[in-house]
């Protein structure tokens, strides 16, 4: 997105009007195969589904609920947010959000909505790329503006190599995957929609973030416009309640294959999902909580940003977050202990599910 393009935008959103209290318009970065309206991997896109925010306003007929999905992602999203069509971001991203923030974008950090997201590298079958080394002088896709693109710098500078030394492309994941299966790509930095193509043969995945360093992955968090909030204080903790209140059903173990079959909406396979998180506890990454880990990989990303040139100035990432809300549905819930929580380097401090259970059982 260009500079001058928020700019225009920002300027006619200091004179918008909050949204009335009967719209809760919601953005959604992202789309499933074949532009699909579903989300996946997170628990925004469980709530869409399964129509949390909605039951939180049964009883007020007059609300309508409205769900944007945005193929261009974070950028496209903090457009339609610099506009005044949004209310809501719900799973943008560390990076776009940040590059909003420090141009101006006027939103609250409600919760986070997805923390550990891994990334992982896909190669064509017959590559003799073998890691994340042989990468320098490739062709190599990468989704330039989300948060994709500094949690891949960041697993470049790990492995001793900066984006200087790979010949990036930006492409959206939808194309990423077909450029990478027809060849015109030499590798590609994703999520978890290459998995199942590995399965099949169609691609090869030679690396993942979940085996390295744990500061290392994807953060993404739940946003209202700061103009909603102070209109709508009390309909802003009814949306929160009904976000935790799906983070909770996409956490419970007992939800798994529930979850995944609803993420498959998205027409990506439940089998995928199934790689994703095996091995691992839902909880992990399916998570609103705003913990250390999660402050300081909004600061780090934040200092990379302006590092990178990708914003001009300092983000003041502190007051950024606004966890009244959170801790109000949380204890509401009495869900304070329900997830896993992490130090800033990513050392867990409390188990959480695990923790609580033993603690029920004493």
């Amino acid at each position: 997105m260009k500079l001058t393009t928020l700019a225009a935008l920002l300027a006619g959103l200091a004179f918008a009007l909050p949204a009335a209290a009967e719209d809760i318009r919601i953005g959604y970065p992202g789309v499933g195969l074949d532009d699909r309206p579903f989300g996946y991997g997170d628990y925004p896109a469980v709530a869409h589904v399964q129509k949390f925010v909605e039951a939180e306003f049964k009883d007020r007929s007059d609300v309508h609920v409205i769900w944007t999905f945005f193929r261009g992602a974070g950028p496209a999203l903090n457009e339609s947010l610099a506009a005044g069509q949004l209310d809501f971001a719900a799973g943008l991203g560390d990076l776009p959000s940040i590059v909003g923030r420090s141009r101006g974008l006027p939103t609250e950090f409600l919760a986070s909505a997805g923390s550990h997201d891994p990334i992982y590298l896909a190669v064509p079958p017959n590559s003799s790329v073998k890691s994340v080394e042989d990468l320098r002088g490739r062709k190599v896709a990468q989704f330039r503006g989300t948060n994709l693109q500094i949690a891949t710098d960041r697993v470049l500078a790990a492995h001793g190599l900066t984006e200087k030394d790979i010949r990036f492309v930006s492409l959206d994941s939808n194309a990423a995957t077909a450029a990478l299966v027809s060849g015109n790509i030499e590798g590609s930095f994703g999520g978890s929609e290459y998995l199942d193509l590995a399965k099949k043969g169609v691609v090869k995945v030679i690396y993942s973030t979940k085996g390295d360093n744990p500061v290392l992955g994807r953060n993404a968090g739940l946003f209202v416009t700061t103009g909603f909030e102070r209109a709508h204080p009390d309909d802003t903790q009814k949306v929160v309640l009904a976000f935790v209140k799906a983070a909770h059903f996409a956490a419970d173990e007992a939800n798994r294959s529930a979850v995944f079959d609803i993420w498959a909406r998205s027409g990506l396979p439940a089998t995928n999902f199934e790689s994703d998180f095996a091995d691992e506890r839902l909880a992990h990454r399916v998570s609103p909580v705003i913990d250390a880990y999660i402050v300081a990989r909004y600061k780090e990303q934040a200092a990379a940003a302006k590092e990178y040139g990708l914003i001009k100035k300092n983000v003041d990432i502190d007051n950024w977050f606004q966890p009244k809300y959170l801790n109000a549905a949380l204890a509401e819930l009495k869900l304070e202990h329900f997830w896993p929580t992490y130090d800033a380097k990513g050392a867990k401090v409390t188990d959480g599910l695990v923790e609580q259970t033993k603690t029920a059982g004493n």
